[in-house]
């Protein structure tokens, strides 16, 4: 397959100047990790133990 116009202009900078421009890049902004939704039990436990901490005598 063919190149792109980007990338041979990367390569050229590479090769001439040394500078790798790929490394400039930034990571991404947000989180990759995959998001799963609470299940029913763990939402009751929630529910049931939310706001148990606000009544205790310390």
């Amino acid at each position: 397959m063919a190149q792109s116009r980007a990338k041979k202009k990367r390569m050229h900078i590479k090769r001439t100047v040394g500078k790798d421009v790929e490394k400039n890049r930034q990571s991404n902004s947000f989180s990759t990790h995959e998001r799963t939704t609470k299940t029913k039990t763990e939402k009751l436990m929630h529910d049931s133990t939310k706001h148990k901490k606000q009544y205790t005598d310390n």
